[in-house]
Order: C-alpha cells, then sequence, then structure tokens
C-alpha cells in the first residue's frame, strides 16, 4: 500500500514534474524537459521499493503467511494525546500528574501495535523472522529472565527495537511496599540503561497489576507511559479484553517470549498467527514509540 502511493509520486516527478538544471535529456514530442540526476535518483528510488517488496513477498512465503503484512506507515507528524483509560485511574491520577495507563493509542490509522513482554524464550527464528518481514514490535524486559543471554536482545536493539521496563524480578507490585516497587522499577531502569545504553520512558507492570504507589514510583524513576494491551495472542488463539472480539485502531497487542515449553508452538507460529489476522482484516503493524 504504502509502496505504491509512493510509486505513483515517482512516476508523476519522472513524467515531468521536475525543473532545474542544465544536464537536460531531450525529451520526445509533447514532453516535458526532464533533470536527468533527479531522475535517476528517482528510478533508483523505485527500484529500491520494488526490490523491498519483493523481498517482503519472498519472506511472507518464507514463513508461511497467508497474505504480505501490510508495511508500516510512517510516524505521524501529530502524537496523539495519551490520556488513562476510564476506569484504569488511581486515587490522584491527574493532581499528581501521574503516567498515563492505556490499551489503546487514540488514532485513525488503521494499525495496531505488537508489543512482548519478560524475555524467557530467545528463538533466534523470531528475530529472523521479524528483521525478513521488517514488522515493528516493542520489548518489555524484566532483568532476571535477560541476564542468561544478553547478546540476544543487543542484537534486538540493534534491529531498532525499543526495549522497555517489565521490572527486575517480575513481581506482584501491589503487593510490594512503596520503597519495594519503585527498587523494582528503578532498578530496571538502571540494568537496562548500563546493559543498552538507554533509559526507558514506558513501562509495563508485571501481570498488569498496578496501584497508586506503582505509578507514584514508576514517574520518580523517569517513566512517561504505562501501555496495557486490547489484546493478548498466542502460539494458538487470541484473547481479549473487550466483550466484541474485535481489533480496533490503535489497539495495543501483547504477547510474550515463550516457546514450546509453555505454549503449543513456537514465537514465530505466534507471530504467524497474529500477522495473518491483523493482515486479514486490513491493519499495518505500527511501532509504538513512533505514537508517543
Amino acid at each position: 500500500m504504502w509502496m505504491g502511493a509512493a510509486l505513483l509520486a515517482l512516476a508523476a516527478l519522472a513524467s515531468g514534474c521536475i525543473g532545474g538544471g542544465d544536464d537536460r535529456v531531450t525529451p520526445a514530442g509533447g514532453q516535458q524537459p526532464l533533470d536527468a540526476p533527479a531522475a535517476r535518483a528517482l528510478d533508483s528510488y523505485a527500484s529500491k521499493l520494488r526490490a523491498a517488496h519483493a523481498a517482503r513477498v519472498a519472506a511472507a512465503r518464507h514463513w508461511g503467511l497467508k497474505k504480505v503484512p501490510l508495511a508500516a506507515p510512517p510516524a505521524p507528524a501529530k502524537k496523539p494525546r495519551i490520556k488513562t483509560r476510564k476506569g484504569f485511574e488511581v486515587d490522584g491520577h491527574r493532581r499528581l500528574d501521574l503516567p498515563p495507563v492505556f490499551t489503546t493509542i487514540p488514532t485513525r490509522d488503521k494499525v495496531v501495535f505488537l508489543t512482548i513482554d519478560d524475555g524467557a524464550e530467545k528463538d533466534p527464528a523470531f528475530l529472523r523472522m521479524m528483521s525478513e518481514l521488517n514488522v515493528p514490535y516493542s520489548a518489555f524486559l524484566s532483568g532476571y529472565l535477560v541476564k542468561d543471554d544478553y547478546r540476544y536482545f543487543e542484537e534486538m536493539r540493534d534491529r531498532g527495537v525499543v526495549l522497555n521496563n517489565h521490572t527486575l524480578r517480575h513481581r506482584h507490585l501491589p503487593n510490594l511496599s512503596y520503597r519495594a516497587q519503585k527498587r523494582e522499577i528503578c532498578g530496571m531502569q538502571r540494568f537496562i540503561e548500563r546493559r543498552y545504553g538507554t533509559r526507558p520512558t514506558l513501562f509495563r507492570p508485571p501481570y498488569g497489576s498496578y496501584d497508586r504507589a506503582t505509578l507514584r514510583a514508576a514517574k520518580a524513576c523517569g517513566i512517561a507511559y504505562v501501555p496495557l494491551w486490547n489484546e493478548e495472542v498466542f502460539a494458538d488463539h487470541w484473547e481479549y479484553r473487550e466483550g466484541d472480539r474485535e481489533l480496533r485502531p490503535g489497539d495495543i497487542v501483547l504477547t510474550h517470549f515463550r516457546g514450546r515449553d509453555q505454549w503449543k508452538g513456537t514465537m514465530p507460529d505466534m507471530i504467524r498467527r497474529f500477522l495473518n489476522k491483523v493482515t486479514a482484516e486490513g491493519y499495518t503493524v505500527a511501532r509504538l514509540e513512533d505514537y508517543l
């Protein structure tokens, strides 16, 4: 979809919309002069777009998808205003300017956002699949699960994935004191910054459970957003927060780093199920951080 629009624009430009410069190609009858260097640049860009699409088609076939996933849209020029979902507030949420808790990004774009939690499974086939298909996603990592293979997540980061905070030890935070929650969240902030070079601004509480102390601690640790989810995808099924079991524009989708030990399938199996559904319904997978 995006490549087609780009090629139409390129064709319009190449047909005579580019002016200026002295290095001109002699036009055929009825044509306008065409700037040769610019025309060559446009042709090169069009060739790259065609090659990228061909690679995406081949990757979709290789990974057993029913259709080629739609290409991710560009980041919106104007970011949507993010507010806490009704019913997800804590006492004093607005007065204390606590991070918003939300399950959907307010947008008219027909996009969904894939987020993956914890870090238990480290399947190299998953990294290859996501890279070859060029599907964006966001990772929410727990420190104790990352420690046995730092390089796996370094490779993920190097491929453009943002590594976010899911606490040090994946504990049920409302059972803890404010100070203990702050240790879990701030400790993971330092962990990711020291190991991977960036300090997260997104945090997801384990199990989606939080209280006022959680959000106060998150804010104190530098967290700006607390995205939850509206759907969860597994290797063999989907689960939904809403009763109508429908995807909506801007929905955040949760899954986990899991394999056959915990699931009836692999991470590529889960991605196949995810992409087949969203593509069939006309959705594109976008990068969550681009909308924040």
